[in-house]
């Protein structure tokens, strides 16, 4: 999709790139590996869709054995289903250390990943490489940083690579085609640490969406390795008409995993411009939020996602005090995490445990560069 003003507009008449670019999500802010696995789970399933199987490749630096992280369930969820389209590495130990208490073993282990990572690339097998806390490896000095760079400058002209983690060093922002940095934000009038349970992903960078929906695969997965039925509710605001592949990535949830999942859009096809809202835009909004207040309430739903409410707000299609008062009153354990960009900041951002601030450095749609479908939008 692009972003033009607030408003958002399906990509669905655009021409799609081809040539694979370089991703790079970095900052202290949460949302980079979630980011990764979202991109993840759209591709899979526009390749399931469209019947051109995506093949995809998770390298995890940084996260040997011993330890449990949020995305070990939510892609163990995904193999279940196609594991024949996602392969796993994980490679390091599991403790965090800092660079003065690098080891030998840390150095074999980094050089272990890229051996793959450098193998995955040549091979053409794949067709999105995840290079998951590679930044902070690099940063580590775990790993040549010119070996790294000029091996990705060289990659297959339509492979995407993805690369997460804090710190990445600058020679790997210069060949980057996209950069965008999550920075953790805590408002002055938070309520104590905000309640927990409630994320909101916003600014103006790539990801927050993305972001997401890998935290409903997060929540599914987290259900599964439990025995339980975590059940993830995805509401969409701003987004009718047709050309998400949001639908593509939910479907092939719901293809290993039936009924777990419920997923609604609402409003127009078209851009929303400010001073120009019309009739339907109000009511579409206000359909949407009657679903996502009736799911809050209701206790059914482990995970709610509301997608592009903030950019509802800020065009005063939906009043914010209903929206404070429901998020006031959800369940304990039900996880609300809330995207999009805006200008004016409503109220509500007070109440979030954890903020992120997407910020975009560089992204190649300002050089004019198409985007693709399961990767972009």
């Amino acid at each position: 999709m692009t972003r033009t003003g607030v408003g958002i507009r399906t990509a669905q008449t655009r021409s799609e790139r081809i040539v694979g670019q370089i991703h790079v999500y970095d900052g202290v802010g949460k949302g980079k590996s979630q980011a990764a696995l979202g991109v993840v789970l759209r591709s899979i399933g526009l390749g399931i869709h469209t019947g051109c199987q995506t093949r995809v490749l998770l390298l995890r630096f940084l996260k040997g054995p011993g330890r449990t992280y949020d995305e070990d369930a939510a892609i163990e969820a995904l193999r279940r289903g196609f594991p024949h389209l996602i392969d796993q590495v994980r490679t390091g130990r599991a403790e965090f250390f800092s660079a003065d208490e690098v080891t030998r073993f840390d150095r074999l282990e980094a050089q272990r990943g890229w051996d793959v990572a450098k193998g995955a690339i040549a091979s053409g097998l794949y067709s999105v490489v995840v290079l998951d806390e590679l930044n902070p490896v690099l940063d580590l000095g775990l790993l040549s940083v010119d070996e790294v760079v000029k091996t990705l400058k060289n990659k297959p002209e339509e492979l995407e690579i993805i690369a997460t983690g804090r710190a990445a060093p600058q020679p790997l922002l210069d060949i980057a085609d996209l950069h965008s940095e999550m920075k953790a934000y805590q408002y002055p009038n938070a309520v104590a640490h905000g309640i927990d349970g409630i994320e909101i992903y916003t600014g103006a960078g790539k990801g927050k969406s993305t972001s997401a929906l890998g935290k409903a695969l997060q929540a599914i997965g987290k259900g599964i390795s439990q025995d339980k039925s975590h059940r993830v509710l995805i509401m969409q605001w701003l987004k009718g008409g047709t050309g998400y592949t949001e639908d593509a990535a939910i479907a092939a949830l719901r293809q290993i995993y039936p009924n777990l999942v419920d997923h609604q859009r609402c409003g127009r096809d078209a851009i929303v411009w400010r001073g120009q809202q019309q009739e339907l835009d109000y009511v579409e909004a206000e359909r949407g939020w009657e679903i996502a207040r009736a799911a809050m309430a209701s206790g059914l739903y482990k995970t709610i996602i509301l997608d592009e409410l903030n950019p509802t707000v800020d065009l005063e299609l939906l009043p914010q005090e209903a929206i404070v008062h429901a998020l006031l009153r959800k369940p304990r354990d039900t996880e609300v995490i809330i995207t999009g960009r805006c200008k004016n900041l409503p109220d509500y951002f007070d109440l979030a445990s954890v903020h992120s601030e997407v910020y975009c450095h560089k992204h190649y749609a300002e050089k004019g560069v198409d985007l693709k479908r399961g990767v972009d939008f």
